[in-house]
């Protein structure tokens, strides 16, 4: 697969004609904007500098291929209305270079594009090219040919696997600079990554993996890019590498060297969710609090990992374990909404920052231990001072006179005051308005009524009883031997009984498995006797069925089904995957035992499943399918419906309840892989959420009992206008009848905001069209429940939030007793609490 470019015609000569001018003058702007004169980016151990300014940089990470390049402008824009200054990405080896030496930059894995569409916006970017990920991207990025190379051994000093990275990052690089992206020749780029968090598994590797870091440093540098590259989590990263900081918080992270900026290039804005687990949250307060707190410390440059989450389209989702959705609780959701009031309240914080830019960088710096966990930082230069006030306690607010002004700072927070005097911005105190998320039916038509199915069983004959396979060995392979063409590969093996084997002295015959991938379905003689699949992270398991055998040949077909490779830890790319054995044929007798193991016997194998190989998911596809009698509850089959689009611009998603495991295809693209039989533990979720103190993955966990995964992405892109198409592979069993389409838009815009502050409420495209609260003084509850406190503002809050919203896509109010009346709250903050109807 070659790089491709889409070229379109114009419908009529009459129409090019007219817009001829406005087109020449449109492209004329932008080559201007786009190929800019070269930026100089350096730095020194204060911070990045660019064209000679030291600079406070928010980044957030976008993903190119976890959505769609007709999304990428919209979730830019948001981003740079967020307040970042750069977007950062990684780019995913595996994606591009699928084969040996071909390489495919096409739709989605468009990079070019998708820098060029940054650079657009007036974004910055920082280009992670590893060519190592992570990311919870299956095998780290690696691609499956890579660990099939005679002699190689991954991420050490190893001549064929380091001549492999170096062609691979020096495509990448030479990509960018034949189209002017490195800032140092008018581009977006300003910084780029070699490696990736290799400091954390180093150890395992001993001498030759500090020489294989000092490879990457000095072949990285050979490329002569122009702007600074990055080592993340290396505190031994070589000069000129800059060494940076990954985690929950990085405060108390320092550079390696007094001439490198403190950096943190991932600020996990929540968590990945597993099939089978919870849904994982971090509160904007405590999102907050560690980026304030990184810059209190002197941090000049941050970026959270993940700004916008996306979708695992395909086979991409690796862990293994990891779901479809990607969504990390990050500021825009995984179909492109604000996530309110994550994405508002950051907003907040970036505005009170970047005031502060010439102070944080240029500044002296004072620290004042004001005890019990309470520090205020002083930035001062000549024109200003700016202060950071932190309480780290976890249960207790502060309240302390600084410069003969009382200040209170509650627990686990930071107060900014950009001139040491006014409060402007605390990050206990949300002023960001939260929205309540809804799907709503498709008004296209009547679902799941409306969609008729039919049906195709998946042709498993060849395997199951002929046993024809497409290779064979006298071993158990490991499924990554066949190079991820598919997540299912099946072992066949021939077990030759005679009748005098001591085997038939037994009465009780079982088939047992070890396995190492995820999923096993198991057939004997034709006959499907069960199925098994790791649980709780563990990846081992053994298989144990009772079998029927009879004297001579017996076959045995065993399917195996991966849901993504690993992807992290030391040597992860040797991790046994798929069936590792022994497969032992088991006879029992009172206290006697016999074993039969086969795994040394010739087996044959078979990748992946026909109709897979067919494209039966294809629209265009010529197969014949059953129509009527759809059957239910039956594994490995096919199912098919046509669709109509929902209305409107919202996004949309599929729900696929009823259904137990596959994959889903809408026009022939994959949506994913499918899970939603699999339930999250019952228990283990927090009816409430205390911002207060560290922050884990397994804190503020919602979704218990429920499926992990029960609504499924569909980019509008994906759809036409006319009828759609909706395959699913089923591998378990289940029933398509619910099988329906909605969208996913806000249904209520709550804000509960301080005094001096401005409260603004939208509903993204949709008109306001009630109030249902509205409350001035000490107002209680939470979003849904809001209730009159024990104070209450003179004035009709109900009435000026009515007049100044309904009707309107936002409005923006004011919370201050001159506009709501004055509240006799004594010395408990004033707030304004509302709650809109979308």
């Amino acid at each position: 697969m070659k790089r491709l470019k889409k070229m379109t015609s114009s419908s009529s000569s009459s129409s090019s004609k007219k817009s001829f001018a406005a087109i020449s003058f449109s492209v004329s702007f932008l080559l201007l904007f786009v190929l800019g004169s070269a930026v100089e980016v350096s730095h020194d151990g204060r911070a990045i500098i660019i064209d000679g300014k030291r600079r406070i940089l928010q980044s957030g990470s976008i993903h190119y291929p976890r959505s769609t390049p007709e999304m990428w402008p919209d979730l830019i824009r948001k981003a740079k209305a967020g307040g970042l200054d750069a977007i950062e990405t990684y780019v995913f080896w595996n994606s591009h270079e699928p084969v040996r030496r071909e390489y495919d930059f096409s739709d989605n894995l468009d990079l070019i594009r998708f820098i060029k569409t940054i650079h657009a916006e007036g974004l910055y970017a920082v280009l992670r090219i590893g060519p190592y990920v992570c990311a919870e991207w299956t095998y780290g990025g690696f691609p499956m040919w890579l660990h099939n190379l005679p002699g190689i051994e991954f991420r050490t000093a190893n001549k064929v696997y380091m001549d492999e990275m170096q062609n691979f990052t020096t495509l990448i690089v030479d990509m960018a600079k034949q189209e002017k992206l490195f800032a140092s020749q008018g581009g977006p780029i300003i910084i780029a990554q070699i490696e990736n968090e290799y400091g954390n598994i180093m150890e395992p590797y001993g001498g030759a993996g500090k020489v294989y870091i000092e490879w990457c440093a000095a072949m990285a540098d050979s490329l002569n890019i122009g702007v600074p590259w990055v080592m993340c989590q290396q505190s031994d990263a070589p000069q000129p590498m800059i060494n940076t900081c990954n985690g929950w918080y990085c405060d108390s992270f320092t550079p390696n060297n007094p001439n490198s900026p403190k950096m943190w290039t991932e600020n996990w804005t929540g968590w990945f969710k597993n099939w089978g687990g919870k849904d994982p949250h971090r509160t904007a307060e405590d999102l907050s609090y560690s980026v304030a707190r990184f810059f209190q410390t002197g941090g000049t440059f941050q970026n959270y990992y993940m700004y916008h989450g996306g979708t695992n389209f395909g086979r991409t989702a690796g862990g293994p374990y990891i779901t479809t959705s990607y969504d990390y609780d990050a500021p825009l959701d995984e179909f492109g909404n604000l996530n309110q009031p994550k994405w508002g309240h950051l907003k907040d914080l970036h505005t009170a920052l970047k005031s502060m830019e010439e102070t944080l960088t240029e500044g002296n710096i004072t620290q004042i231990n004001m005890g019990n966990s309470v520090e205020v930082t002083v930035y001062a230069t000549k024109k200003v001072s700016s202060c950071f006030f932190s309480n780290s306690n976890t249960t207790s607010d502060a309240t302390f006179t600084y410069g003969g002004t009382v200040y209170t700072v509650p627990a686990w927070s930071v107060s900014i005051l950009p001139h040491c005097k006014k409060e402007v911005y605390n990050t206990a105190k949300v002023n960001a308005q939260t929205s309540v998320m809804v799907k709503k039916k498709n008004e296209a038509e009547d679902q799941p009524a409306s969609l008729k199915w039919s049906w195709r069983s998946e042709v498993i004959d060849d395997a199951t009883v002929n046993g024809k396979g497409q290779i064979s060995a006298n071993r158990i392979i490991d499924q990554k031997m066949v190079n991820d063409q598919s997540d299912y590969l099946w072992y066949m093996n021939s077990a030759d009984l005679s009748k005098e084997d001591l085997i038939w002295t037994t009465n009780n015959l079982t088939l047992r498995v070890n396995a190492s991938g995820q999923i096993l379905h198991a057939y004997v003689n034709g006959e499907y006797i069960g199925s098994q699949w790791s649980t709780n992270g563990n990846s081992k398991y053994m298989f144990e069925e009772k079998v029927k055998l009879k004297p001579g040949k017996n076959l045995i077909a065993l399917l195996s089904a991966t849901i993504g490779f690993q992807n992290y830890g030391a040597f992860f790319d040797m991790a046994q995957s798929g069936i590792s054995g022994p497969v032992e044929i088991v006879g029992r007798k009172g206290d006697e035992t016999i074993i039969k193991d086969l795994s040394s016997h010739k087996w044959s194998y078979k990748v992946g499943m026909d109709g897979m190989v067919t494209q039966l998911y294809d629209p265009k596809s010529p197969a014949k399918w059953e129509e009527g009698d759809v059957p239910t509850n039956r594994n490995l089959t096919w199912y098919k419906t046509t669709f109509k689009a929902p209305l409107g611009t919202d996004p949309v998603v599929v729900d696929l309840q009823g259904l137990g495991k596959g994959e889903a295809w809408v026009n022939g693209r994959s949506l994913g892989r499918y899970w939603p039989s699999i339930m999250a533990a019952e228990d283990g979720c927090d009816a409430t959420c205390d911002y207060r103190g560290k922050y884990t993955n397994t804190k503020c966990l919602t979704n218990c009992g429920n499926p992990t995964q029960r609504w499924y992405h569909i980019p509008r892109s994906f759809m036409t206008g006319d009828d759609n198409t909706l395959v699913l592979f089923e591998e378990f069993g289940g029933n398509p009848s619910l099988v329906n389409f909605q969208t996913v838009t806000i249904g209520t815009a709550c804000g509960k905001a301080y005094e001096h502050h401005v409260l603004e409420l939208s509903c993204q495209n949709r008109q306001i069209s009630d109030i249902k609260f509205a409350g001035f003084g000490d107002p209680q509850g939470s979003c849904g429940s809001f209730r009159k406190g024990s104070c209450e503002g003179k004035k009709d809050a109900l009435g000026i939030v009515k007049s100044a919203c309904v009707g309107k896509e936002s409005c923006s109010l004011h919370v201050s007793e001159k506009a709501f009346g004055s509240a006799s709250c004594g010395r408990t903050p004033k707030r304004l609490a509302v709650e809109a109807v979308c």
